[in-house]
């Protein structure tokens, strides 16, 4: 390698000529025989390489590279990367800077959420339409609507070949050129699903009903799933329009699942799976990518990490603080500001559990939606009271968790009394993130 490409590689070499660089890179082409396409914005190394015969490399075997210098190209990051294996496919973006670069496991990610569509449309109108403004559309997933099957849920999700196609159709959508009948759509990736190994797997014996009516009781599912096999239902729990049944045996939770996906019960066409367990500390460092604010931590008697003493237990003065927005549990905060409505502006419903974390801003709400993302039922809170030494009306919040899937139940109670509700329930809930 030239001194100037080393240079390069350090990210301290001047940036080269544009005669360098396509002479660099046809003599990489001609050296491995790989083909070199610039589209979208990107330029596609390989894809597939020479002599490669069957379909493509398996979902999971794509990484991530970032913070890559500006002034680095194939020629240069081929043979760095090509000591992990032989490469299937490089695709660079020559929009990052930096000195040390990053690697992770690619998501592999091929869904798209899409947001705001019109509740009367049905599950072949709105692959009709994404197919013809993107490209490799597979399937689009349609959720009816919990009071009303007649109706979907206000959103959809659609399944790519793959997540290049999905990341071009996203690219596409996200200027909100593209209005389909007439109105606005929102366009992010799909939360990516929770990964269970087979082992765990293998051990579960609880079902994930959904689709089911709201007026459909516990009872009648049990009976419905008792039907195939009397006797081997343990307990079902309901919420809203889908619950969780539970099998005294593993084989009937399978053999239930065979027979009971795709029956109607009280008029709804159900949807039957085996539930996946949920780690609750890695769901919630998944979310919240572990990021605690100093003075979350402070506020709730957390060792100070300098002189490892804990914080008074007395009055919380920074919670004014924190139930004003200045400080999350979580990822930074979305832009905090009043716009006027004009005359004749749109308004389009939409459920909070379509939005992303950052649109909430404080702990009670961080809570009630980190419990819907993992099926689990919705905080309880209990108020109790205490009267201080002056005659004060102090009150504390306990929290209760239950994790519908395996059962389980977990409380939670901060060390610390309020003086008002609002200023209780709030401090419960973000001692219950931190300790989740």
């Amino acid at each position: 390698m030239h001194e100037e490409n080393k240079a390069a590689a350090n990210g301290w070499g001047k940036i080269r000529s544009g005669a360098q660089n396509g002479a660099a890179l046809l003599a990489l082409m001609e050296k491995t025989g790989y083909s070199m396409v610039q589209q979208n914005g990107q330029r596609k190394f390989g894809g597939p390489p020479p002599g490669w015969e069957g379909p493509p490399p398996p979902r999971g075997c794509e990484v991530f590279v970032g913070k890559i210098p500006r002034d680095m190209y194939e020629d240069e990051l081929v043979p760095v990367f090509e000591r992990a294996g032989k490469i299937y496919e490089l695709r660079l973006m020559m929009e990052f800077s930096g000195k040390f670069i990053g690697v992770c496991v690619s998501l592999d990610n091929c869904r798209l959420f899409i947001g705001a569509i019109p509740k009367d449309k049905k599950k072949e109108e709105i692959l009709n339409e994404m197919k013809k403004v993107t490209e490799g559309v597979v399937d689009v997933i349609v959720y009816p609507n919990a009071t009303d099957k007649t109706k979907n849920r206000g959103f959809a999700f659609v399944e790519y070949e793959s997540h290049r196609a999905a990341a071009m159709a996203r690219r596409r959508l996200i200027p909100g050129t593209f209005q389909p009948w007439g109105h606005t759509i929102q366009v992010d990736w799909a939360d990516p699903e929770k990964v269970v190994d087979e082992e765990t797997m293998q051990r579960v014996k609880v079902l994930y009903v959904r689709n089911l009516m709201i007026s459909t009781t516990e009872d009648k599912i049990k009976a419905e799933f008792n039907k195939f096999k009397p006797g081997v239902v343990e307990r079902v729990k309901k919420l809203r329009d889908y619950a969780f049944v539970h099998f005294f045996h593993r084989e009937d939770a399978v053999a239930a699942m065979s027979v009971m996906n795709g029956k109607c019960i009280d008029g709804a066409s159900i949807e039957v799976t085996l539930a996946k367990p949920v780690n609750k500390e890695s769901s919630w460092k998944q979310h919240f990518n572990g990021q605690i604010s100093p003075s979350s931590e402070n506020l709730l008697g957390f060792p100070n990490k300098e002189d490892g003493t804990q914080k008074s237990l007395g009055k919380p003065a920074s919670l004014s603080v924190r139930l004003n927005g200045q400080h999350s549990p979580g990822p930074p905060e979305v832009e905090r500001s009043t716009y006027p409505i004009f005359p004749g502006i749109k308004l389009t419903p939409i459920s909070m559990y379509s939005l992303k974390l950052s649109h909430f801003s404080s702990a009670v709400m961080h809570l009630d939606y980190f419990c819907h993302k993992n099926s689990w039922a919705p905080p309880e809170y209990c108020l109790y009271s205490t009267t201080s030494q002056d005659g004060k009306i102090l009150l504390v919040y306990k929290v209760l968790i239950s994790s519908i899937a395996d059962d389980s139940q977990s409380y939670f109670m901060p060390e610390k009394l309020c003086t008002t509700v609002e200023d209780a329930k709030e401090l419960a809930a973000q001692f219950t993130l931190l300790h989740l």
